[in-house]
């Protein structure tokens, strides 16, 4: 539940093989770092990592568990 432009770190993914297999690749990983783009209605958000930005919908954001990053 990261507010926008907060900048986080995965520290586990939750769900079935295969969301897990398709985070990861995506580059979605543990210990990726994010910087939460934009919050969208009905809990789906935009990230990005590098350069590459991720449009997750509510379900799928709600299994990527962060942590802030310290700045």
């Amino acid at each position: 539940m990261a507010d926008a432009g907060a900048r986080v770190r995965v520290v586990a993914l939750r769900g079935g093989d295969n969301l897990i297999k398709r985070m990861t690749e995506m580059g979605l990983n543990v210990g990726s770092e994010l910087i939460v783009r934009q919050r969208q209605g009905g809990g789906g958000l935009v990230v990005s990592r590098g350069e590459t930005r991720y449009a997750l919908g509510g379900g799928m954001a709600h299994k990527v568990m962060v942590e802030r990053c310290e700045t």
